[in-house]
């Protein structure tokens, strides 16, 4: 049975149900715009998203949908709201996005990457660490780091970072003061210059791909470098960071042994971006139940998925909870399904569906597919 209050609001707004927004700025959103949907542009989303960003079920209802369009909610606004009122001349503050699964954490960071964008920020970010460390080793390309020793490289998965991070920075790496503070020695005839553009070295890493993980651990030095020196402002996104900390990976040596997220050279690149230790940053994180094997994922609390070692590595951090829908975004929701043909028949259905997906925005989106 529906509470009372639960009948009440739904007879009084299901009628006529405001979804959309036409303020499509981040840096405008507030609490007027909570719950309603905002439209990102089409060349915003290839370049911030066309290599990873958004879950694949929501890249997918895009295309049905002809629009990216995302719901403004309280998460995305808090951390807005901090970053807006934090003074970036001190250490990097972290955020640490958190839920159960189908919540809108990884919409909560694309919500929150549109805001870094429109602000100037340069954008490290890593869509789903998974695809690094849990993806069947049968499609790696894996090798023994030259400069890292009992390190292991993953340079293919390095090299299309490397093209994700210049298609999301394309117009910033264009700057003649974003440089590399020292020559960097890859063999004998390839040297990249002191006072070479940072986009010199990117472009080094995705065109030698040998070369790509130590080309990473080189640009996370000179971006901290960079941003310190108050160069430029760095927002740094990391979706399923969790997964780094998790005991074992997928990942194989030649001897059948495991190999262990510590002993990956794009593990210790990016947790070395993750620390406090620099200025002008802005550090956002999810910790997802997805990110490891289901068999481990008891709880959704950061303390559980982050493990003893990474709580303890980005301590103190800013928790911020991604939860199901509150009854306006769920009505905003389904209003919207409604405009874009996803969800039919008579509106007595969503108070069902609200009950049957208990509000869980995922839940929600895969019921009303086949109806």
């Amino acid at each position: 049975m529906l509470s009372r209050s639960w009948r009440h609001f739904y007879r009084r707004y299901s009628q006529s149900v405001t979804f959309r927004t036409t303020e499509n700025s981040p840096s405008q959103h507030n609490e007027n715009q909570t719950g309603l949907f905002y439209t990102m542009d089409k060349d915003l989303c290839k370049t911030l998203f066309s290599h990873g960003g958004f879950p694949r079920s929501f890249a997918k209802q895009t295309k049905t949908f002809t629009e990216a369009a995302v719901m403004v909610r309280r998460p995305a606004l808090d951390v807005i709201d901090c970053i807006k009122a934090s003074d970036l001349n001190k250490p990097a503050v972290r955020y640490l996005l958190y839920g159960e699964n189908g919540t809108g954490k990884s919409l909560t960071m694309a919500h929150l990457l549109h805001y870094a964008f429109e602000n100037g920020y340069l954008i490290i970010h890593v869509p789903w660490v998974s695809e690094w460390l849990r993806r069947l080793p049968r499609h790696k390309e894996m090798s023994n780091s030259a400069t890292h020793e009992g390190m292991v490289d993953v340079p293919l998965d390095a090299a299309a970072w490397l093209f994700h991070f210049k298609t999301q920075n394309q117009a910033m790496l264009k700057s003649e003061e974003l440089k590399i503070s020292k020559d960097y020695v890859w063999s004998k005839r390839e040297t990249t210059p002191a006072g070479a553009p940072l986009l010199a070295l990117v472009e080094h890493g995705i065109s030698r791909v040998k070369y790509a993980c130590d080309v990473i651990d080189a640009i996370v030095k000179e971006v901290k470098l960079l941003s310190d020196s108050k160069v430029c402002k760095t927002f740094v996104a990391i979706d399923g960071f969790n997964c780094f900390f998790y005991p074992k990976t997928r990942l194989y040596t030649s001897t059948k042994r495991t190999v262990k997220p510590e002993e990956v050279t794009l593990t210790h690149s990016f947790l070395e971006l993750t620390k406090n230790d620099w200025t002008n940053g802005v550090i956002v994180l999810t910790a997802d139940q997805l990110a490891i094997p289901e068999d481990h994922a008891e709880s959704f609390l950061p303390k559980y998925l982050l493990y003893k070692k990474g709580f303890e590595h980005i301590d103190p951090f800013v928790p911020i909870p991604v939860g199901r829908y509150t009854e306006k975004e769920f009505l905003s929701c389904a209003s919207y399904y409604r405009d874009r043909l996803w969800l039919r028949g008579p509106a007595e259905i969503d108070t069902e569906l609200k009950l049957a997906s208990a509000a869980n925005p995922y839940k929600f989106m895969e019921l009303c597919a086949p109806l």
